[in-house]
């Protein structure tokens, strides 16, 4: 026989246990103690190459959610079958305006047969299409395409939301170029309606477009679900001068941005529900590289 107070005490013990191993399990990255995620454009060129061995080498070094860039000619079916074989969870996908103004509904019903709980816009488009003879490569988005890209975020969130899937739009640095006295990503924040569009800070361009993350997210509460995380060597730039000076990808810890106070601002004013690790461009073997940045996001405490 044993006391109460010593059975309790093993019980105790045992779920506290039970719960280190379960977050062990689960690996989280440390910031604001979510799963480990990484957008999956970061292996684009192995996924092309080998698609199951590469999510089973990107669980292998604790990733537990992914980002999805493209689905190589795959089912939605098989798509989640070596998801699951990898212990992974595909939570977002990442698809370029023009192939959402296209087959929309095509997308919503492979995303929701998939399972995702995020769309994500990766690049805006044109209202106007290019001449038969031509092609967007060279065009300049003005003011109304970016107004006009906005208001297609509302109606398209609107219509995600019908099939039980959030919408939202990814940056880069050409949004907060100023275009005729006004910033674009500005506009976006201002018409999108943000019970149908929510916004994935991708926290490296927006730092290279001479932006502050940490500004972005203080100023306007509740607007950002998820954040891309990467890193750049000291040459970051404004947009006005990435033409001429190129910024330059490394791993995360090896950069010139500190993302303590990034972490610090979304933990007090921003819902954060997924973060991706993205690396466009490895300084050493992939596999090093994604464990570089896996450390990092473990090991940092906001």
């Amino acid at each position: 026989m044993i006391s109460r107070r010593s059975f309790l005490g093993n019980v105790s013990a045992a779920a506290a246990y039970a719960a280190v191993s379960f977050r062990s399990s689960v690996s989280y990255a440390e910031p604001l103690g979510l799963p480990l995620g990484l957008q999956l454009y970061s292996v684009r060129e192995q996924l092309a190459k080998d698609y199951e061995g590469t999510l089973a080498q990107v669980g292998s070094v604790g990733y537990r959610e992914v980002e999805a860039a493209g689905f190589y000619q795959r089912s939605a079916a098989d798509v989640k079958q070596a998801m699951q074989k990898a212990n992974l969870r595909c939570v977002s996908a990442h698809f370029p305006f023009a192939d959402l103004h296209a087959r929309y509904d095509e997308i919503l019903a492979f995303s929701k047969e998939l399972g995702i709980a995020y769309l994500i816009c990766s690049s805006p488009g044109f209202k106007t299409p290019a001449s038969s003879a031509g092609s967007d490569r060279g065009r300049v988005l003005t003011l109304d395409d970016w107004r006009w890209n906005a208001e297609q975020f509302n109606l398209l969130g609107e219509k995600a939301a019908a099939a039980g899937i959030h919408f939202g739009y990814h940056n880069h640095v050409h949004e907060f170029a100023v275009v005729d006295g006004v910033v674009p990503y500005m506009e976006i924040l201002r018409i999108t309606d943000p019970s149908k569009v929510t916004l994935e800070l991708d926290c490296g361009w927006a730092t290279v477009a001479g932006a502050k993350p940490v500004d972005l997210l203080r100023d306007h509460p509740g607007r950002f679900s998820m954040l891309h995380v990467k890193d750049f060597k000291a040459n970051v730039s404004s947009v006005a001068g990435v033409g001429a000076h190129e910024p330059t990808v490394t791993e995360l810890g090896l950069g010139s941005i500190d993302y303590r106070p990034i972490f610090q601002q979304a933990a007090k004013t921003q819902k954060i529900k997924h973060m991706f690790v993205e690396q466009e461009a490895f300084d050493m073997p992939y596999m090093q590289s994604l464990k570089v940045d896996a450390d990092y996001m473990r090991g940092l405490k906001v």
